[in-house]
């Protein structure tokens, strides 16, 4: 178990053991704690076990190269935050460039020299950090946020409650959205560009709600890649389950009878209660047929107003 409470971590990935040695006793000696791993395959389960705060990354190894296990890092959400700084003694143009774009942050030139490694592996630190707490404190406040393509549905990064809340209500599988955010996504942002206002999402599974909302501010606003197509979504999650459940007690209904006759006295149609729990209009009349056969109504209005009331009553006795 590795000790990260006082110190950050750094993974040094080399496969000249000359090298590893220079930089492990220096940073070790600055109070940094060290892995190392010594191809590309070992440097990806290291970084996808540990969670390095920073990653030393040669360039040229045999087998899987600097580059391969840069892309791969930054396509998996749970590593793609993580700075990378490559070592490379190659200064040509072309190895540079293909150094950032395969989502290096900085390069250092060997032969190594430690001390500007550590320089800058402390202003990139520092950065990380800043940015990983300001992602915590939405969390902290129920704010999931995740950066997200819209033509592919590709999530860019998440905090790590938009991940909880995506696996949870199995509308993606934290790399990927899932087929109902997407489609939504794509719609909204059309109704964006032609100047509309966004219409947040809300899906219900096991009597929890998910809401995921547009955040306009940050739409289109360029990010790693500067195109137009990433977007930054906001979740937020609440629980109906117990007003769920006693209303099912109440008017002794299934509990998708329950969920159908909640979601009308919030005013949804049966189309948007289908979208809602997953299912057809048509399931949804047929559920709401046998919410008024138990409740002896024979509208949507005095289904609601009974609710309603049943909901009032339980409200005054908690």
């Amino acid at each position: 178990m590795i000790d990260r409470h006082n110190s950050d971590l750094v993974l040094i990935v080399d496969d000249v053991p000359d090298n590893l040695s220079v930089l492990h006793d220096a940073l070790d000696e600055f109070g940094y704690t060290v892995l190392v791993a010594t191809n590309g395959e070992q440097a990806l389960q290291r970084a996808a076990q540990a969670l390095p705060d920073i990653i030393l990354l040669d360039a040229l190894m045999p087998g899987l190269d600097g580059f391969e296990v840069a892309r791969r890092l930054k396509a998996d959400p749970a590593t793609s935050t993580i700075p990378i700084v490559f070592m490379t003694g190659l200064t040509e143009t072309e190895h540079v460039l293909s150094a950032f774009q395969a989502g290096g942050i900085d390069y250092v030139t060997k032969p190594i020299r430690p001390m500007e490694v550590l320089a800058r592996i402390a202003a990139h630190v520092q950065g990380a950090r800043e940015r990983r707490q300001a992602r915590n404190a939405l969390d902290a406040f129920g704010h999931a946020t995740l950066s997200v393509r819209a033509a592919d549905g590709r999530v860019l990064w998440q905090t790590p409650l938009a991940r909880q809340m995506l696996l949870a209500h199995e509308v993606g599988d934290g790399q990927q959205l899932g087929e109902a955010v997407l489609d939504w996504l794509q719609a909204q942002a059309v109704v964006h560009a032609t100047g509309g206002r966004p219409q947040a999402l809300t899906l219900a599974r096991h009597g929890k709600r998910l809401t995921v909302a547009l955040h306009e501010a940050s739409a289109a606003s360029g990010g790693a890649s500067g195109g137009e197509d990433e977007w930054l979504l906001v979740m937020s999650e609440a629980s109906d389950e117990s007003t769920i459940e006693a209303l099912g007690l109440a008017f002794r209904l299934t509990a998708r009878e329950a969920e159908v006759l909640y979601w009308v006295v919030q005013g949804k149609t049966n189309r948007d209660i289908g979208e809602i729990l997953g299912t057809s209009p048509r399931t949804v009349h047929k559920h709401l047929e046998h919410v008024f056969e138990k409740l002896g109504v024979e509208t949507r209005t005095a289904a609601a107003g009974l609710a309603m009331a049943r909901v009032r009553q339980l409200a005054a006795t908690r």
